[in-house]
């Protein structure tokens, strides 16, 4: 991807709708969102993005001047690297401003309360206001634009052909994290540049834990194995989850894999721009409700994907919002017995004006391990 003037233009129009005179932006993922720099930033949170009405400005350091000088060439944004606090940078871009008149400075929620401390330390004898911002950035990243939905589908290509070699390679006896490491591996040779979280492989009555981390035990006949998994690839996430059997499945267990199959494939008809996202997840409990399955999954319907894997709008019981076009989200209907089995079935897809866009393409068979499928 590349620099996407249009982002820098909404946040502008969000800091007039606030007054605000300076946005500083120091989330990673916001900061990416925002200049579309792709293959500059890792874990490290060692960038601060300074925007304001006529300028653009980013504070790294020298281990990432190079890939960022590359990224901004032919862009509006202004890169320093100079070996100085990312306030100092922030001291020298408010002089000439409250100099003028009094500012409002945007400051993300998410900031560390000691940076905060030393701005207000620093800062204490400016003509300024600090704003607190709740989502402020996170709010415009809830609508995906055409380049975000390509790589977000190139992702879950990705995961999909993962899936389709894991499931020829599991065994009885092998481990759940034996599996992991397998999937992991084969996402990275299908292309993924990373993983879009930590792999969940999780079998037998381990599976009954939503986020089960993946250990010894091994898939055994009669199990029900889950595993919840995404690739990275041009800086955004896939998110996929299938339940695979060992062996025949037991009466109880089809069962519930064919309420969950149900319960999906009704979701995800509903969803479309203007549907409220908790009409959705209340749908998917009434069913398993219907089905026996009732207070069994615990957890919302979904959730938005992006440059996180976790990003809003979700489709949960608390939200009300209605969906837009453009939004991404994930259906993952679950049901966990503590003891005994879980399952999930997990797509995700975008909001269309008139329906549901599934990225996800691999079947909701029951693929059964240790025989032909």
């Amino acid at each position: 991807m590349a620099f996407q003037p249009l982002r820098i233009e909404r946040i502008r129009q969000a800091m007039e709708k606030q007054n605000l005179d300076v946005v500083y932006l120091r989330n990673l993922s916001n900061i990416a969102w925002a200049t579309g720099f792709e293959k500059v930033f890792d874990t490290e949170a060692a960038h601060a993005l300074i925007i304001t009405k006529n300028s653009i400005l980013l504070h790294s350091d020298s281990r990432y001047v190079e890939a960022l000088e590359r990224e901004a060439k032919s862009t509006q944004i202004v890169i320093d690297a100079r070996r100085m606090t990312h306030g100092a940078v922030l001291d020298e871009v408010l002089q000439k401003l409250c100099a003028i008149q009094p500012v409002q400075v945007g400051i993300e929620n998410s900031l560390l309360l000691s940076e905060f401390r030393s701005l207000e330390k620093l800062f204490s004898s400016r003509q300024l206001s600090w704003v607190e911002l709740d989502r402020f950035v996170e709010s415009l990243r809830e609508v995906k634009d055409d380049a975000e939905i390509a790589l977000m589908k190139k992702a879950q290509s990705i995961t999909d052909a993962a899936f389709e070699r894991i499931v020829s390679y599991m065994k009885p006896g092998m481990t759940e994290r034996q599996v992991q490491m397998q999937l992991d591996r084969f996402m990275f040779e299908e292309g993924a540049e990373g993983l879009a979280f930590d792999t969940i492989v999780a079998t037998g009555s381990h599976a009954s834990s939503p986020h089960a981390i993946p250990g010894d035990l091994p898939l055994s006949v009669g199990d029900a194995v889950v595993m919840d998994f995404g690739a990275r690839f041009g800086g955004y996430c896939s998110d996929m989850t299938r339940t695979v059997f060992v062996g025949q499945p037991s009466d109880e267990l089809k069962h519930a894999w064919e309420t969950l199959c149900r319960v999906n494939e009704s979701c995800e008809a509903m969803i479309q721009a203007g549907i409220s996202a908790c009409d959705v997840h209340n749908h998917a409990e009434a069913l398993l409700a219907e089905a026996g399955y009732e207070a069994m999954m615990g957890h919302s319907l979904g959730h938005s994907v992006g440059i996180d894997i976790h990003e809003m709008p979700s489709l949960s019981p608390s939200n009300s919002k209605p969906l837009e076009v453009g939004n991404v989200v994930t259906v993952e209907p679950g049901i966990y017995s503590p003891g005994h089995f879980g399952m999930r079935l997990e797509d995700f897809g975008v909001v269309t004006l008139d329906g549901f866009n599934v990225f996800t393409q691999s079947s909701y068979k029951m693929f059964i391990i240790g025989k032909l499928n």
